[in-house]
């Protein structure tokens, strides 16, 4: 067997395992890597900050629903990946970072940029590790891959000392391939009774979490819905699992991220089917309301999330789309009703959508944001691919805007960092090349990794920005009512505060302020051929009403509406 650079074995390996993309920063301690990647497979994009290289491999993950990869040499270059691991690991996304660092002899002698990032980093990964012999590279990557996607995925990191990259190895990358993944699978047992539980219950509800997603199952979740005639609401995470214009659609329900109708028909609702969801605070509320009387059956492939938030009437392991598919099977055994037709409690959840509805017609200058999100549901289709991250405008999102396909609304649900949606547009546009790629931006969180757009400018990336710009950390001035005050929190000088339109022309890229409701859909068509013809990042900034707060609340039973219903 030939001796060959050991940095090409994990190079053979990226690609083996389905990396046409990697995003990074070269560095003088991870060199040997970068000469082994040129003239390889893989399109490598040059980052401007290293936490924005996580976020992009977090968007073409989501995406692809392949492991991502980010890249960065030793010290600060992995510091500052900590907060895309975290964000990849409260979402379950599979992304593997690589850093550089210092030669092995120098480890214990604080050598420059020599920082222990394994320990670092693993609290907010599911396996961080360091090569210390170069024979076992290859198979350290593979191992990496395979805990990336098995499970519960997540983020893993591996860190190569410099003189371990230097060596040559035996490698044969024809006899080599990835290693196989488990598929969790339910017990027949528990699929039987889910069912039985199932058909006992009058007003059944299925929550479809970011599990659904994940596990490539929205199809199956369809079928079961459909041949019980059972309603589905989503997570924030599962938004986009089921369609939102099926007659089975039941909403979102939540303290921030929701419908009020959909709060309504949960509340009403005597069973609920939760599908890979964690139930999240911000989902639940006070658990007492959001327990109440209803059963609960709790399917999650991984076994320590049942009964971490609270101890499920049925647990069951198992991957969602083999749950979902042995389900059917049970029903086809059972001879369950193939066309129940339009039960009680189906008409009960359209009757709720028809009297709880929230306002988004607005006509108001300064304008307000559901209008906002009324334009954006109008002009776009559902083949779109939208990200956003955190603030009173994921809030807004979360409520007013719609999904339909699983992997095209996405949103670092549980981690929430700001800056997120620039480096994640690349990752989903560079991942999807054709796709039209839209993030939904606030004012504050658009300057964390804004340099990133130096990185679509220069490779060429095209996406539209949409920004609600009120000028205020928007969530924060609500959050600060509970306190009496009004501090810290006011982003406003001068006319309008900070150019966006202008920081975007620094970098080469485009940009329009809207003041007018009138104006949105005008500056949204605008955008999608500007960044057709430019081939690169479009803003349209919205200036929105400056003090507007979203409808949010404790427990679902009472939620805070600022708004007159219409």
């Amino acid at each position: 067997m030939a001796k060959v650079p050991v940095m090409q074995a994990v190079v053979d390996v990226l690609v083996s395992e389905g990396v046409d993309t990697a995003f990074g920063c070269p560095g003088a301690a991870i060199l040997p890597l970068y000469q082994a990647m040129q003239g390889s497979a893989i399109d490598h994009l040059v980052v401007r900050h290293e936490e924005g290289a996580t976020h992009m491999a977090d968007g073409w993950a989501r995406t692809t629903g392949k492991v991502g990869v980010a890249i960065g040499t030793s010290g600060p270059a992995g510091t500052n990946m900590i907060t895309g691991l975290y964000t990849a690991q409260a979402d379950s996304i599979p992304i593997l970072c690589i850093t550089g660092q210092a030669v092995s002899t120098k480890l214990h002698q604080e050598a420059f940029q020599a920082v222990d990032i394994v320990e670092i980093a693993k609290p907010v990964t599911k396996w961080a590790v360091q090569v210390k012999e170069a024979a076992q590279a290859p198979w350290i990557f593979r191992e990496a891959f395979r805990i990336a996607r098995s499970g519960r995925p997540g983020p893993v990191l591996i860190d190569l000392p410099l003189d371990v990259q230097k060596e040559r190895i035996e490698w044969d990358p024809a006899i080599d391939a990835p290693f196989p993944v488990t598929v969790p699978t339910p017990s027949p047992a528990r699929v039987e009774r889910a069912l039985d539980m199932l058909l006992a219950a009058r007003r059944p509800l299925i929550l479809a979490g970011g599990g659904v997603v994940l596990g490539e199952a929205s199809e199956p979740l369809r079928a079961v819905a459909e041949r019980l005639g059972v309603p589905v609401g989503v997570t924030l995470m599962g938004k986009g699992s089921f369609p939102e214009d099926h007659p089975l659609f039941a909403g979102m329900a939540g303290i921030q991220t929701s419908q009020r109708w959909a709060n309504a028909a949960f509340l009403e609702s005597d069973l609920v089917l939760a599908l890979g969801a964690r139930f999240g605070d911000r989902h639940t509320g006070a658990l007492d309301v959001y327990r109440g009387e209803r059963k609960f059956v709790h399917v999650d492939i991984e076994p320590t999330q049942i009964g971490k938030v609270f101890g499920p009437d049925l647990g069951i392991v198992s991957d969602t789309g083999a749950f979902l598919t042995a389900l059917l099977r049970a029903i086809d055994d059972r001879g369950a009703p193939i066309d129940p037709g339009v039960p009680v409690w189906v008409n009960r959840i359209a009757e709720l959508k028809r009297e709880l509805p929230r306002r988004e017609d607005f006509d108001s200058i300064p304008i307000k944001a559901p209008r906002v999100f009324k334009e954006i549901n109008e002009f776009y289709g559902e083949d779109a691919y939208f990200v956003t991250a955190i603030g009173l405008y994921q809030i807004w999102s979360g409520q007013f805007q719609r999904a339909h396909k699983p992997r095209h609304y996405q949103v670092c649900g549980q981690a929430g960092p700001l800056g997120w949606e620039i480096p994640a547009a690349i990752g989903v546009k560079k991942a999807r090349p054709d796709a039209e790629v839209v993030g939904v931006v606030g004012d504050y969180s658009f300057q964390f990794l804004v340099e990133e757009l130096a990185v679509a400018a220069q490779y060429d990336v095209p996406f539209v920005l949409i920004m609600l710009n009120n000028e205020y950390l928007g969530l924060i001035r609500q959050a600060e009512r509970g306190y009496e005050m009004n501090f810290q929190v006011d982003l406003h000088y001068d006319e309008r505060g900070t150019d966006n339109v202008k920081i975007m022309e620094a970098y080469g890229c485009s940009g329009t302020r809207v003041l007018d409701p009138g104006e949105i859909r005008q500056a949204l068509e605008w955008a999608r051929k500007e960044a057709d013809r430019t081939s690169r990042p479009v803003l349209v900034e919205i200036m929105i009403e400056r003090e507007a707060n979203a409808a949010m609340g404790t427990a679902l039973d009472n939620v805070v509406e600022f708004e007159p219903a219409p």
